[in-house]
């Protein structure tokens, strides 16, 4: 059994991409911790769960609690159920501080995301979770992190080196493409808040996307290539890539994980099923005694 900790912002972060992995590492018998800024319960976006707030008439009242466009963007069936599930789970009730986290009391470490910056900068930015996550990496301990998650660990610094912990890995993120979508998308259904999702806009002279994730990430990395996507080659590209599928416990031809050694990455919750069962592997080879595999 490893000992797995998730961080988590006070609000805002993913329900399918914390939930998700939450629940495969428990059945296959890891036990899990979560660490808020305060000790307190995190929440989730809301926006996430039920969908009301993205559609354009989203902040009228009366027609709020009618989704539509919410319906297609928000967490599918299993990821609210999973969520469902850990909200209700004595580990979630009684979350670890942030500052009480100790990379030696864990075996590995998971980094969900969440897009909305109202929620999520905090846990981007902060300096406590970001020396966290470079002592997992520099004592080789198993990491997974998944869309926003990687960009939190793109701006953790080993002690030794000075650079990103993922400077020499490979990993995949939340895509410019499919960042650019959404929020495209939000800008026409959440005409009154365009950037919702977009947790970081560009500043003067910085060209569209400077500020995305997928870019911010490549630029910590040893190389552009480092950042893996989806081969134009590949198996069932454009059910990966479309946005249009998300893959289950069953079927993870929508997915897209990026393995290299003991880190493990994913780029939006359409992959969590299949980052999960990744991360689960990494940490049973971990625990076994064997080389996690390249």
């Amino acid at each position: 059994m490893a000992r797995v900790l998730i961080p988590l912002p006070a609000r805002d972060f993913d329900p399918t991409e914390a939930a998700v992995p939450w629940q495969a590492l428990t059945a296959r018998g890891h036990a899990v911790a979560f660490a808020t800024p305060d000790g307190a319960p995190a929440e989730a976006d809301a926006m996430m769960l039920d969908g009301r707030g993205l559609d354009p008439w989203g902040r009228i009242p009366a027609l709020r609690s009618f989704p539509l466009v919410g319906l297609l963007l928000r967490a599918d069936a299993r990821g609210r159920a999973a969520h469902a599930q850990m909200v209700s789970a004595p580990e979630f009730r009684a979350p670890l501080a942030w500052e009480q986290a100790r990379a030696e009391d864990f075996d590995g470490l998971l980094l969900p995301g969440g897009h909305r910056a109202r929620g999520m900068r905090a846990y981007l930015e902060s300096p406590l979770l970001q020396a966290l996550v470079a002592v997992f990496f520099a004592r080789a301990k198993p990491v997974a992190a998944i869309c926003h998650g990687v960009l939190l660990a793109a701006r953790s610094r080993h002690p030794a080196t000075g650079r990103s912990v993922l400077h020499g890995y490979r990993t995949t993120a939340l895509t410019w493409a499919q960042e650019r979508a959404a929020s495209r998308i939000g800008r026409v259904s959440r005409f009154w808040d365009p950037f919702y999702y977009r947790t970081y806009r560009e500043g003067a002279g910085e060209p569209e996307g400077y500020m995305s994730v997928e870019h911010e990430v490549k630029r910590a990395l040893a190389r552009p290539a480092d950042f893996q996507n989806v081969p134009d080659d590949a198996p069932d590209h454009l059910r990966k890539t479309l946005g249009l599928w998300r893959d289950t416990p069953t079927d993870a031809r929508p997915a897209f994980v990026v393995r290299d050694r003991n880190y493990v990455s994913a780029r939006w919750p359409g992959d969590a099923h299949a980052f999960a069962a990744a991360f689960a592997d990494v940490l049973d080879e971990a625990q076994g005694g064997a080389s996690p595999r390249q």
